[in-house]
């Protein structure tokens, strides 16, 4: 019983493990050679948890879906085991004892990404797919919890913040490197760039996202101190390979969202009041509304397809609506995640039930080359559109609201920031910028429901918390304590 009571973190840990490959066994799962490797993960989160929490930022750029190797059981190998195990601590931890810091609380960001998933669990239990709505749930659980209550413990600390930082630029740019040598051997063609970075990516599209969530924070890495000429070396040639995956993902929007990150970084550099913004779009609004049958005359004069090889007419191609199959084809998931709320405007069809609903709503004349009626290439395409289909204008509104708070915490950190501690003032910035990116995005993709979108968001996001929590403070550490 001593042995038992001294190591129950542990039998708990392996009769779970135990049970889910006991369960994979019996369906003849490939991947059991991973067996020992799970074990060593149980005993490195529990006795070196802070070491492993950081690990997650390396090994998410270099995870690999088993879906492909098995009949449909998508899990991400090895983060999305480690980030269930966290959560699990966290849930077991605040069962024997509340852990969690008051300062947490403190977040507009904690509180209204609680009420999104709120909101999700509702939308869950009134799905149309209850088992599909609950996996969706479960699956953000361990997505959002361990890192953004767990986060700010671990962030409080400098040079944590950092570490994750770096570990995260390493991670990618192994990716980044795998992806141009294979990419190479094809000429660096368009058509290839669409599968050449799996198995640690699925697509461009989401190697692309995360090139351009990374891009900000290595930029970061190289002015938020002087270097040793060994490591500035490091840090510029990390630069070079993250700017050569960015241009050879062939990814129009994460191009476009660097455009939108640098014009945030202006806007935040001159201190231009959010009240001349708002007037600024009202009036951009306005005279576009006004303009439209002219805008609408041009557009259909833009025959540029984004399969050129021609930088410049590859980004033209973003606003071709008449002939380019992706462009037409993100219209059609548009219409069809349109046309699904206006259905079922309050709960939506049920969290991660798009794929499976949206085949009935398209409409003919909006089907392409590229259409489908099986849920692949993609889903909603847009993070906005796929909270309002699946969760009804509650969804939305919440998830609008938890971008929101993201970036008034963010911006007003930097703000308040003192302006002597150059160093952090830097890291902050890149941080928003980074977020800039992917929020910027997420109007034309979806990618918050896997790892490598979700740990560098939510992560970051746990740095502004525990920053803003030193910051109340004023000191230099808070007193967290794991």
């Amino acid at each position: 019983m001593e042995f038992v009571r001294k190591n129950s973190w542990i039998l708990f840990w392996s009769c779970c493990y135990l049970l889910i490959a006991s369960y994979l066994i019996w369906n003849n799962q490939e991947f059991l050679s991973l067996f020992p490797v799970g074990l060593i993960a149980i005993f490195a989160a529990i006795y070196y948890t802070e070491k492993t929490f950081l690990a997650l930022a390396f090994l998410t750029p270099l995870s690999i879906n088993i879906e492909n190797y098995t009949d449909g059981f998508g899990l991400f190998i090895p983060t999305e085991p480690l980030l269930f195990g966290f959560l699990l601590l966290f849930m077991m931890q605040q069962i024997y004892k509340n852990t969690l810091v008051k300062e947490v609380w403190k977040s507009p960001i904690v509180w209204f990404v609680c009420l999104y998933l709120g909101w999700v669990f509702i939308a869950s239990v009134l799905s149309t797919n209850p088992i599909v709505s609950l996996k969706f749930l479960l699956a953000h659980l361990w997505l959002v919890v361990p890192l953004l209550f767990f986060g700010p413990i671990f962030f409080s600390k400098q040079e944590n913040r950092i570490r994750f930082l770096w570990l995260f630029s390493f991670g990618m740019s192994i990716a980044i490197i795998y992806t141009l040598i294979i990419h190479a051997q094809y000429g660096f063609g368009e058509k290839e760039s669409h599968w050449v970075s799996w198995p640690f990516f699925k697509d461009h599209t989401i190697y692309g996202a995360t090139i351009a969530i990374q891009t900000p924070l290595v930029f970061g890495l190289y002015f938020y101190k002087k270097h040793s000429p060994l490591v500035q070396f490091i840090v510029v040639t990390m630069i070079l390979i993250n700017l050569l995956g960015l241009y050879f993902s062939h990814t129009r929007a994460a191009w476009l969202s660097i455009i939108a990150a640098l014009g945030v970084m202006l806007l935040i550099r001159f201190k231009i009041k959010f009240k001349w913004i708002a007037l600024v779009v009202l009036i951009v609004g306005t005279t576009a509304l006004a303009s439209w049958t002219q805008i609408s005359h041009y557009l259909e004069q833009n025959r540029y397809e984004h399969t050129t090889e021609d930088f410049g007419e590859r980004v033209q191609s973003v606003s071709n609506v008449t002939t380019d199959a992706s462009n037409l084809e993100r219209i059609n998931r548009w219409q069809c995640a349109i046309d699904m709320f206006l259905e079922k405007p309050i709960t939506g069809f049920g969290p991660g039930t798009y794929a499976f609903e949206y085949a009935r709503f398209q409409r003919p004349e909006n089907l392409t080359i590229i259409s489908t009626n099986f849920g692949d290439l993609g889903n909603a395409h847009s993070e906005y559109l796929s909270a309002l289909s699946e969760m009804g204008i509650f969804g939305l509104l919440f998830f609008i609201a938890v971008v929101a708070a993201i970036f008034y915490q963010s911006i007003t950190l930097y703000v308040k920031w003192p302006k002597e501690d150059r160093e952090n003032r830097v890291v902050i910035m890149s941080i928003i910028l980074s977020l800039t990116t992917y929020f910027t995005h997420a109007f034309l993709n979806n990618f918050l429901d896997t790892d490598k979108a979700a740990v560098p968001i939510w992560g970051m996001c746990a740095m502004i918390i525990a920053m803003q929590a030193t910051l109340r403070k004023g000191i230099k550490k808070t007193d967290f304590h794991f």
